[in-house]
């Protein structure tokens, strides 16, 4: 066990040794690894920020069912029992109002502004209606059992139309799962170019130290012994990045909250963009130093394993 940590930190401090010696170009390839992870990581730290508020969104969905124009009052009074029944079926707890054609011309006049249209047309155009209110929805995800619901109501004697006031919810949480596909491809082809990357750097090191490297295994140093060094180049480079890419998109949500606080509080409401937090902030840095070990192996297998033959 000494022995195996021993060799390890050999190679770690023989690592450090190669990037100080040509910190010029491992300095470029870390902002080149460092731009096109930063991508990806911006990415995910807008789903994480925008994430919790779209979960909130669906918590009380509203259904509006309009009864036919021909439809006399006391069938419309006598329809909310098949709608609480509706309800009890799907084990759903909800309120029902019934809003009463009289009292929805009056509200619509009052606030659209539009009384002297209305009172042009004579008669009244509005139908009575039910505004039935959901509860017990979770998340966005859920919203998609609204639209069930609704068709057992739309399927009421009476009913003429039924809508579904969080219908876009639901595209929302359509958005949504269309941006975490977006950030997944986005992240898989950058991982290539951050595997290239490594992969090259890697390669002009086993070119610039071939004569070392020959001379390392003519006195007997196993593969393993000449391979780690450049391993470990390689995660550091990876890492490197990963922490780079990280304080910089950290650092561009400070004038993005500028604006983004100007522009809510018009809405009369609060928002801002926060970093990820540690958990993610460590899984990010793993996998970077992890895309960068991937690169220096299959550098090294292709280069030194053909020497060796």
């Amino acid at each position: 066990m000494k022995t195996w940590l021993r060799q390890h930190r050999f190679a770690l401090a023989d690592a450090f040794s190669r990037m100080r010696s040509t910190l010029g170009s491992f300095a470029f390839n870390v902002v080149v690894v460092a731009i096109a992870l930063a991508l990806p990581f911006a990415g995910l730290t807008l789903l994480e920020n925008v994430r919790p508020v779209s979960a909130q969104l669906a918590v009380e969905p509203e259904i509006s069912i309009f009864m036919a124009m021909d439809t006399p009052r006391t069938g419309a009074i006598a329809l909310a029992s098949g709608i609480r029944q509706v309800v009890q079926q799907n084990g759903i707890a909800a309120t029902l109002e019934f809003v009463a054609r009289e009292n929805a011309l009056t509200a619509l006049k009052s606030r659209s502004g539009l009384t002297e249209a209305l009172t042009t047309l004579g008669s009244n155009p509005l139908p009575d209606s039910y505004i039935l209110k959901l509860a017990g929805f979770q998340n966005a995800g859920d919203a998609g059992r609204v639209e069930g619901i609704a068709a057992q109501l739309k399927a009421l004697p009476g009913v003429e139309y039924v809508q579904v006031d969080s219908a876009w919810v639901k595209r929302l949480a359509a958005l949504m799962n269309v941006a975490r596909l977006a950030l997944l491809f986005l992240a898989c082809t950058l991982g290539a170019v951050v595997v290239a990357v490594v992969f090259n750097t890697i390669r002009l090191q086993v070119l610039t130290q071939r004569e070392e490297i020959e001379v390392s295994r003519l006195v007997g140093a196993t593969d393993a012994f000449i391979y780690r060094p450049f391993y470990y180049s390689g995660a550091l480079l990876g890492l490197c990045a990963g922490g780079i890419a990280l304080i910089a998109v950290a650092l561009s949500l400070l004038p993005l909250n500028t604006a983004i606080a100007e522009f809510a509080r018009l809405y009369q409401s609060e928002f801002a963009l926060k970093p990820l937090a540690a958990p993610w902030t460590m899984l990010l840095l793993l996998l970077s130093a992890g895309l960068g070990l991937i690169g220096a192996m299959l550098s090294v297998q292709r280069h030194l394993s053909r020497a060796n033959r």
